[in-house]
């Protein structure tokens, strides 16, 4: 093949660029780390892994894949279609998944976690709709469609006993979207790395310090002026999830009263203890996911006896001491102390 004088420079400009890319991806005979960032689901997400080749464009893809099937802020995704009873949408991998394992943690803890749960998140003003008149009556009736034992797949479609009732999986999605990246950078090879949507983590192997990935968990401070953040203490990950649900960010006021925004799917009623968040350590992030949202609806004693009859669950439970303190309690799993810093 010839090449021209000007084909020859641009040939020996497109191989200096190149070398001058791998270096940067090269230090020595490490290969650096991979940063990337960005949005999905309504919220941002944060990637690190040490791999030679910038994935952001497959991981993006992988995401918006995931967004399709589980977004309910997505109108083209199945869960959208599955909620307006479209009766010819059939569910994909991603939904049969989340599913499934969303039945199987509902029965673990007793109803407790139930992505049915809208309705009644609706009407206490915490989700799509504004607040609306609160009666027992009235959340008796929202109670007849809330329940996954009252909807079931067939033949990859979604059968209901109420056509009223909703899907939401925001609780266990985004969990589950950091186990579908993390298994992706695990196809590749890649041995380290740290997957973060929305605050649930996926972590594997050393951070670029040679050291376990190491994560806060927020300190929440109520009081009478507000909330404030600062870390509690650091959990140290080197294989495995986390996750962590609270209810002291997102609250209102009914009728002179603070009202969290965590729903008892079985009362219909917020909860009213005093745990302000809960965060779980599992093997997979839909697990952890999942489990830090029911933990916030059973309050620490019951999700104590659960954790301990569940493997591979550990967890850090956070208690307010009274609405003017600035002091917490902490509770946490026997197992969950080797985690902590």
């Amino acid at each position: 093949m010839r090449i021209n004088g000007k084909g020859y420079i641009a040939s020996v400009i497109f191989l200096v660029v190149f070398a001058v890319v791998s270096l940067w991806k090269v230090k020595g005979n490490q290969i650096l780390y991979q940063h990337n960032e960005g949005l999905i689901f309504g919220t941002v997400y944060h990637i690190t892994y040490q791999y030679s080749e910038d994935l952001q464009s497959e991981i993006n893809a992988l995401l918006k894949r995931f967004d399709k099937s589980l977004s309910p802020f997505n109108e083209e995704s199945i869960i959208a279609a599955i909620n307006r009873n479209d009766t010819t949408v059939r569910v994909d991998e991603y939904f049969k998944t989340v599913f499934n394992r969303s039945k199987e943690i509902y029965v673990a803890s007793e109803g407790a976690f139930d992505p049915t749960v809208s309705p009644l998140i609706n009407v206490w003003g915490f989700g799509f709709s504004k607040a609306d008149d609160i009666t027992p009556f009235k959340i008796d009736s929202l109670l007849q469609m809330v329940g996954m034992d009252k909807i079931s797949l067939l033949n990859g479609k979604v059968i209901k006993k109420d056509r009223r009732m909703t899907l939401n999986f925001s609780a266990i999605a985004k969990g589950y979207s950091c186990d579908i990246v993390a298994d992706f950078l695990d196809s590749k090879g890649i041995e380290n790395y740290i997957v973060e949507i929305g605050g649930e983590i996926v972590a594997k192997g050393k951070n670029e310090k040679g050291k376990c990935w190491q994560v806060g968990i927020d300190k929440p401070i109520l009081n009478t002026a507000g909330v404030t953040n600062e870390i509690e203490c650091i959990a140290s990950l080197c294989n495995g999830a986390m996750a962590t649900s609270g209810n002291y960010r997102n609250f209102r006021y009914v009728d002179g009263k603070r009202v969290a925004h965590t729903i008892d799917p079985v009362s219909g009623y917020p909860v009213q203890h005093n745990l302000l968040s809960v965060t779980v350590i599992a093997d997979d992030c839909m697990t952890a996911d999942a489990y830090a949202t029911a933990f916030m609806v059973l309050g620490v004693d019951k999700s104590l006896e659960l954790a301990k009859k569940t493997p591979h669950i550990e967890a850090l439970f956070i208690c307010s001491a009274g609405a003017d303190s600035t002091a917490n309690a902490i509770v946490v799993t026997p197992g969950m102390k080797k985690y902590l810093n």
